[in-house]
C-alpha cells in the first residue's frame, strides 16, 4: 500500500469527525466526461469562502495534502493547486471536489460530495456529503481563480 493509499482513510476520518456534515440532501449531478457541467446550487460560488474552506482544517483539510498558494503550511503528496484554475475548467474542477475517483479511480483525495459506495462510514455520517453543494461551489470558484504559479 503506497503512503497516498494509507492516508485516504485517515485524512476522510478526521474531515467527517472533525466537521458536522453538509445539510440538506445531496444534489443529483450528471458527470460529463471528466467534468460536472452544471453547478450544483443555483447561487454562484463565493471564492473567498471557498478558500476558507480549503485551507481549514475542519472543512475542506485541503493543505493537509496538497500546496496551497499562500499557506506556509502545506502538504506534498497531492499536485500543487497552483495554477490549477488554468488547466482545468471550473466544470472540471467540480468534479474533482465532489468525487475525484470518477476521474482516478486510486485517487486518495476524499469524495466530498459523494454519499453511496463508501466504506467505514461512521452511522451518523451515511448518506451525509462531507461538503454542502454550495461549499462544493463556493471551492470550486476559488480553485478557478488560480491561473499562474504562486
Amino acid at each position: 500500500m503506497t503512503r497516498k493509499h494509507a492516508l485516504a482513510p485517515a485524512i476522510a476520518a478526521l474531515i467527517a469527525c472533525s466537521q458536522a456534515c453538509a445539510q440538506g440532501e445531496p444534489v443529483r449531478f450528471d458527470a460529463v466526461g471528466d467534468a460536472i457541467p452544471r453547478p450544483l446550487t443555483s447561487e454562484p460560488g463565493d471564492a473567498a469562502r471557498g478558500r476558507s474552506i480549503v485551507v481549514n482544517r475542519d472543512a475542506g483539510a485541503c493543505t493537509l495534502c496538497h500546496a496551497v498558494p499562500g499557506e506556509k503550511t502545506s502538504g506534498n503528496i497531492a499536485p500543487a493547486l497552483a495554477g490549477v484554475g488554468a488547466r482545468l475548467s471550473p466544470a472540471q474542477l467540480r468534479l474533482r471536489v465532489a468525487d475525484s475517483t470518477r476521474v482516478n479511480a486510486e485517487s486518495p483525495m476524499p469524495a466530498y460530495y459523494r454519499t453511496e459506495g463508501l466504506n467505514q462510514v461512521a452511522g451518523a455520517f451515511r448518506g451525509k456529503p462531507i461538503l454542502s453543494a454550495q461549499q462544493v461551489e463556493d471551492v470550486v470558484a476559488w480553485l478557478a481563480t488560480l491561473k499562474g504559479p504562486q
